[in-house]
């Protein structure tokens, strides 16, 4: 009954945000049924509600969209985005590729808002040839590869953690499925789009030259994060400062450019995903999924793979990977290769989640419904899950 008033709800909030109204109305609307649905007391809901407006993840959230998005503008300001590509043609010869490999650098960096570097990249590259909502699912798809498998998201800290699984042997099983993704979504949006190499493109050092040139506050940031262990707003911002410095902006172009970068509408919708998903956890609906899926007349592995992708889907990757990854290998005895399962089942249900904040950024940058997004992302998600779960049986027949 109680994964029906969940579906209600999310049932809710697609059909308020399919009309083209703001996020944050969706997730207003999303809060206010399951309140009602659940009997949520008033006391519980300003703790939860406390907790998202009081919470450093929200605001690092937000405050990362905000100087992500000033660095998009700066970015495009000079054209970086543009010699990007060119640089990038020139290293490859296939516009598809390069813009699939830029967003997934891109994903590299542990921030929501970095689709929208990636939007601009992919929208550039596709024209005509892709509709809005393909656009924003491809630029979401392929920024989120990374994610999988990188030890800057805070899931693959959490899951090898409490797994004992090895990093680098989780990173080593993993890389095969990154390499998949890649595939999938070429196969799935790119396949459409012409080659289209130009005629006279750059020698490969300097192209390699003005890659770096044009792409250096991307790998700072990673690497700043990487080294110095700052949070994602704090190292975006240092660069940008930095960027503005390099790139000799005058000081009415820098007003201008913190003035473009600031969009109250994304602003609030981030707030209210956070506050939604509070109430969410409030309900006490995901500490009991293991209870629900625990009855089902499937193998314990399939089981153990879609508690991981409800438990992504209803609340987050996060918190479905701390709750569940030490239930995961009670029940089931497995190293590597049952990590990844479990893993690459959360990783899809992130691209299907109303709550996912790339999604939310993703359609509000290309200004499609929610609903078109997901149309367009389920297949190549499907694809992936099938694909993982024969990896997985494949490899502990192999005994590994």
């Amino acid at each position: 009954m109680e994964l029906i008033k969940v579906a209600v709800v999310f049932f809710v909030i697609l059909a308020v945000l399919n009309r083209r109204l703001p996020l944050y109305a969706g997730m207003l609307a999303g809060t206010a049924v399951t309140l009602a649905l659940f009997a949520i007391p008033p006391a519980a809901f300003a703790a939860a509600a406390a907790k998202a407006l009081t919470g450093w993840d929200t605001w690092d959230v937000v405050l990362a969209m905000y100087v992500i998005s000033v660095l998009q503008v700066s970015l495009d300001h000079r054209r970086h985005l543009e010699n990007a590509q060119r640089a990038m043609a020139g290293l490859f010869h296939d516009q598809r590729l390069n813009a699939a490999l830029a967003s997934v650098f891109i994903g590299t960096m542990p921030a929501a808002p970095a689709v929208t570097i990636c939007g601009r990249i992919i929208d550039n590259m596709a024209g005509d040839h892709l509709t809005p909502a393909e656009k924003a699912a491809c630029a979401s798809f392929f920024r989120h590869i990374p994610e999988g498998f990188l030890p800057t998201f805070s899931i693959i800290l959490i899951v090898t953690s409490l797994s004992g699984v090895p990093m680098a042997s989780f990173v080593a099983v993993m890389l095969p499925m990154a390499a998949v993704l890649v595939a999938i979504g070429f196969a799935v949006y790119l396949r459409r789009i012409p080659r289209s190499v130009p005629e006279r493109a750059a020698g490969k050092a300097e192209s390699l030259r003005l890659l770096l040139r044009s792409l250096w506050t991307i790998a700072a940031i990673i690497a700043v994060i990487l080294i110095f262990g700052l949070p994602a707003s704090l190292a975006t911002a240092l660069v940008t400062a930095v960027n503005f410095r390099t790139d000799r902006f005058s000081p009415s172009e820098v007003r201008r450019t913190l003035v473009r970068g600031f969009d109250w509408k994304i602003t609030v919708g981030m707030i209210s995903i956070f506050v939604f998903k509070e109430v969410l956890v409030a309900t006490g609906v995901i500490d009991r999924l293991p209870d629900y899926f625990a009855r089902l007349p499937i193998p314990t592995f399939l089981t153990l793979a879609l508690l991981f992708f409800f438990g992504t889907l209803v609340g987050s990757s996060t918190a479905a990977g701390t709750a569940f990854t030490p239930l995961a290998f009670a029940a089931l005895p497995g190293g590597a290769s049952l990590l990844v399962l479990l893993v690459g089942f959360s990783w899809g249900a992130s691209q299907l989640s109303p709550t996912h904040l790339c999604m939310a950024v993703a359609c509000q940058d290309f200004g499609v419904p929610m609903t078109a997004f997901i149309r367009k992302t389920i297949l190549p998600v499907l694809i992936f899950l099938v694909v993982i779960t024969g990896y997985y049986l494949l490899l502990t027949a192999l005994g590994l």
